[in-house]
């Protein structure tokens, strides 16, 4: 499936579904499979030994949450990717995700840019989720750079760079833990994370505090046959927000992204009015909007 994100990156970015990327693909396989795995169900198709495209159903469940609370996710999503030389291969992804689904709310987040499928999934009785217009709405943009000219970060006094390498696995998940409370992010989360062929530790970057608390994190994943990066996630403490925190570690960590071998780099967030934090943040070192999703649902059917 990451195979199939970097020759869809090489040939055509703008049709990569932001769930679907080389580095979320890691992310989100890695933290969720041993919790949330038996909700999940895969189609993938082949032509001779190549993947070209494939299918990933999210089956209603239920997460526990760091504060005890329980999510309770009552619809289905599906990401997925086809490969633009083989877009015929639209509708049976979306046969396959009806026919395992059916009776449940179903949703799914292709790419604006691609024109096909959108109009595949309208003919199949898919509609703009209500849900995503207006200044809160739920879509998602993707925004990206090139790694020249970078600035020089700089963190307040007594604040420093650790890599998760150094800090250890149980600094990585409490800086993630504090920073998106209440959070379904264990340390069996993390150890799947980990176990990604993709996952590197020294391009898993902290920020700590003077107290010694990880006041700020992030990952970067490196795509090096396109020679790209991605961060996911991103993530500050909130009692060490509108500090520069977060742009200084964006800034570090491109830089170590660079030297890893990439020259240009990506970050998704939410682009809708109502959110313009993570925007702001981005846009600040240098970021621009690339592309944008589009959030369907079917209800019927």
């Amino acid at each position: 499936m990451q195979g199939l994100a970097q020759r869809v990156t090489a040939v055509r970015p703008d049709l990569v579904n932001t769930d679907a990327s080389f580095g979320e693909l890691a992310w989100i396989w890695g933290k969720g499979h041993a919790s949330d795995g038996e909700s999940w169900l895969r189609r993938l198709w082949f032509s001779g030994g190549d993947l070209v495209a494939w299918g990933w159903a999210h089956l209603p469940h239920q997460a526990r949450r760091s504060d005890g609370s329980v999510n309770d996710v009552t619809s289905a999503y599906l990401s997925y990717q086809v490969h633009p030389g083989r877009r015929e291969l639209v509708d049976e992804v979306i046969g396959w995700y009806g026919r395992v689904t059916v009776g449940i709310e179903r949703t799914v987040m292709p790419q604006a840019a691609d024109e096909f499928a959108l109009k595949r999934w309208a003919a199949h009785g898919f509609q703009t989720d209500p849900a995503s217009l207006g200044d809160a709405g739920s879509w998602t943009q993707l925004n990206q750079r090139d790694l020249d000219d970078l600035e020089q970060p700089a963190l307040p006094a007594g604040f420093r760079f650790r890599t998760a390498d150094e800090a250890g696995p149980q600094a990585a998940v409490q800086a993630h833990v504090d920073a998106w409370a209440p959070s379904t992010y264990t340390a069996e989360g993390y150890e799947g994370v980990r176990r990604t062929p993709a996952y590197r530790g020294d391009l898993h970057v902290l920020v700590e505090a003077p107290d010694r608390t990880m006041a700020a994190s992030t990952i970067m994943w490196l795509d090096e046959a396109n020679e790209t990066a991605e961060f996911e996630p991103v993530g500050t403490h909130p009692d060490y927000r509108r500090q520069g925190l977060g742009r200084a570690m964006l800034l570090h960590g491109m830089r170590l992204a660079r030297e890893a071998g990439a020259n240009h780099m990506t970050v998704a967030c939410l682009g809708a009015p109502g959110h313009p934090g993570a925007r702001g943040l981005y846009y600040s070192v240098g970021f621009r909007m690339f592309t944008r999703d589009v959030p369907l649902i079917k209800t019927e059917g």
